[in-house]
């Protein structure tokens, strides 16, 4: 049973529960990260982490329901109230020899792992147990419930709607260069700014992003096409050059509009804001260009078969509706309508031409609502055509499809009459005379 709101665990209890009792053993502990940037800001976090001094070997000593998840970079994650809190220790980072981990860490204090995070708005911490009278304020009016615990001017970039990297920004992103993307999404999704100097560094190293895993490219750019922001990140991504070695395609620069991305709502599947980002860049428009470019983007973001699969139905349904929806009869309308990519065609459709949109929406609604609806079980099939004596040839599955079409159309009141109609179509048992030049 998917819990209601009354009764979700609460994970920001949960984590303070966990807090307190690390305190109770002497250990510093604090909310850390993601959590703190967005209670600041008046958003939901969706999780809250906890960082400390204490080991992993001593938490999973002092927490019985402890699970390591990451012990060599001192992660654990820990049980408390229903809910699982992800508790990390402090620490400083090595080298990056991967781009992706570090090959060792050290544990440390505070301020050391205060300064190996990505961006300063993501290495603050929060006492939420401080007084209230220590609480700090948030940078749109009122208070966050705890106290801030700023060790890399955090709270001004905050403030200030400032994306910048902790230290040398050309470090950060020599560690792991998917903090380009991670920009990207942050400046987007938050409305801020990337600073200048992390602009820099993220355009002069763009093509270092082709070392990423296509795997983590794809989810980062997942993440960014399924928020309201979408359009924004994609200008940021052409605007510093990221877009190319991320699609392993040329960049196109800065400049480009955006029309279907952004008349997008908020809520757009993530398959249909990656085609109509492709259609904003000109590609996927024609009919020769859609299975090399699904292929090359397969590739590059690491997409399943389904995505694949959807985002190719998707924009082939869209140069079908464009061509020829109107003109086709009841039933070759009712198979398109019916087919796997239509929902997500007639969503791009409705971002770049409304008025074709809403026509098309409601001739579908009028086809629906005939009996048995867009695609109504067969009346025929080639088990009653074989009882009947038929045996599968060359025109045999032709003949069933063209008898379906009768049925979609409304020319067949039910199954005996969809059956006269083979004599009406001059078909012979064994296919001959078949005519697949129908379009009811």
């Amino acid at each position: 049973m998917t819990p209601t709101a009354s009764n979700q665990p609460d994970g920001r209890a949960a984590a303070i529960a966990t807090i307190k009792k690390l305190r109770a053993q002497g250990h510093e502990a604090h909310l850390a990260g993601g959590c703190v940037r967005d209670e600041l800001l008046g958003l939901e976090p969706g999780d809250f982490d906890v960082a400390t001094d204490a080991t992993p070997d001593r938490l999973t000593k002092m927490f019985r329901a402890a699970r390591l998840v990451g012990a060599q970079f001192g992660v654990v994650q820990i049980r408390t109230l229903g809910v699982w809190t992800e508790v990390a220790t402090f620490r400083s980072d090595g080298v990056y020899s991967d781009r992706r981990r570090p090959d060792e860490v050290s544990f440390s204090d505070a301020q050391a792992d205060a300064e190996r995070r990505d961006f300063t708005i993501n290495a603050l911490f929060l006492d939420p147990l401080a007084d209230e009278a220590d609480w700090t304020a948030r940078p749109a009016g009122g208070r966050v419930s705890g106290r801030v615990i700023d060790l890399v001017g955090g709270l001004a970039d905050l403030g200030a709607g400032i994306v910048r990297a902790v230290g040398d920004p050309h470090r950060r992103l020599a560690e792991d260069h998917l903090r380009a993307l991670r920009a990207v999404r942050f400046a987007a999704r938050l409305g801020f700014e990337i600073e200048p100097g992390t602009a820099h560094a993220i355009a002069e190293h763009a093509r270092e992003l082709e070392g990423v895993s296509r795997e983590r490219i794809g989810g980062e750019l997942r993440r960014m096409l399924a928020h309201g922001s979408r359009q924004r990140a994609a200008a940021l991504l052409e605007q510093l050059g990221l877009d190319g070695p991320m699609l392993e395609a040329p960049a196109i620069g800065a400049g480009q509009t955006h029309p279907r991305l952004g008349a997008l709502p908020p809520d757009a599947r993530t398959v249909v804001s990656l085609a109509a980002w492709l259609l904003d860049r000109r590609k996927g428009g024609e009919p020769g260009e859609v299975r090399p470019l699904v292929q090359q983007v397969r590739r590059a973001l690491c997409l399943s078969n389904d995505e694949s699969a959807i985002l190719s139905a998707c924009l082939a349904r869209r140069l079908e509706v464009l061509a020829r929806f109107e003109s086709l009869g009841k039933a070759r309308q009712k198979r398109l309508a019916a087919s796997v990519g239509f929902d997500e065609a007639l969503a791009v459709i409705r971002a770049e031409d409304p008025d074709l949109a809403r026509a098309v929406g409601e001739r579908v609604e009028a086809l629906a609502a005939d009996p048995g609806g867009l695609a109504p079980d067969r009346w025929v099939t080639g088990d009653d055509l074989i009882s009947q004596g038929w045996r599968p040839g060359p025109g045999f599955a032709r003949i069933l499809e063209d008898l379906y079409d009768l049925q979609l159309a409304g020319k067949a009141p039910n199954r005996a009459a969809l059956l006269e109609h083979l004599g009406a179509m001059g078909v012979e048992p064994d296919g001959s005379g078949l005519d697949s030049g129908n379009d009811p």
